[in-house]
C-alpha cells in the first residue's frame, strides 16, 4: 500500500500588494493554523517516508510550522515544480517517487492539490469525500491510500480518501479561504 498526504500551505498574507506571490509568507490565521495540523498529525500517528514541499515562502513556512506542531523534524526535499502545478505535473512526480517510499507528504497549492485529489479519489467514507469535493481550503489536508506496490500504479479513481481536515476542524476558529 502506498500512502499520498496532500497539505495545501496555511493561510497567506495579502498585505502587500506589490509582492511577488512565490515570496508570500502566512497571516496570523495561518500561523496558528498549521502547527494545530501538526499536533493532528503526531496525535493520529502519521509517519513519513519522504517530504516534498514547493519552494515557495508560504509552503516553506507552513511545513516549518506543521514540524513544530508535529514535534520532529520533517525533513524535506523542495521540488519547483509543485509551485502552481497542474495536476498532470504533481501525477508525474507522484510517478517517479522510489517505491521504496510508502508514505510521502506533499505541502504545496492550489488548484493543483485540488485538482490531484479528486482525479485519484475513488473511493472512500462518504463524508469525506463530499467534503472534498465542495472546497479545499488553505492549510487543508487530504490523505489517499492506494492498493499498489509502485507509485506508477497511482491512476485516476484508484485511491481511498482516508482522512480530509480542514483547519477548522480542528478550530472553528481557523476556517480558510
Amino acid at each position: 500500500m502506498k500512502t499520498l498526504t496532500l497539505l495545501r500551505h496555511a493561510k497567506s498574507s495579502w498585505d502587500d500588494p506589490h509582492q511577488r506571490d512565490f515570496d508570500r509568507v502566512l497571516n496570523d490565521r495561518g500561523r496558528r493554523a498549521a502547527p494545530r495540523i501538526g499536533h493532528y498529525l503526531r496525535a493520529e500517528g502519521a509517519q513519513f517516508d519522504a517530504v516534498i514541499c514547493s519552494p515557495a515562502a508560504r509552503t516553506r513556512e507552513t511545513l516549518a510550522l506543521v514540524a513544530e506542531g508535529y514535534g520532529a523534524p520533517l525533513e524535506a526535499q523542495f521540488d519547483e515544480r509543485i509551485y502552481m502545478a497542474s495536476h498532470d505535473t504533481l501525477l508525474d512526480l507522484v510517478h517517479e517517487l522510489p517505491d521504496s517510499v510508502r508514505s510521502v507528504l506533499l505541502v504545496g497549492h492550489n488548484p493543483g492539490f485540488e485538482d490531484l485529489a479528486l482525479h485519484l479519489v475513488g473511493s472512500g467514507p462518504e463524508k469525506l469525500r463530499s467534503g472534498l469535493a465542495a472546497k479545499f481550503p488553505t492549510g487543508t489536508l487530504a490523505e489517499i491510500g492506494f492498493d499498489v506496490d509502485q507509485w506508477s500504479g497511482v491512476k485516476a479513481r484508484t485511491g481511498r480518501l482516508l482522512r480530509y481536515v480542514r483547519p477548522k476542524h480542528l478550530d472553528a476558529d481557523l476556517d480558510g479561504d
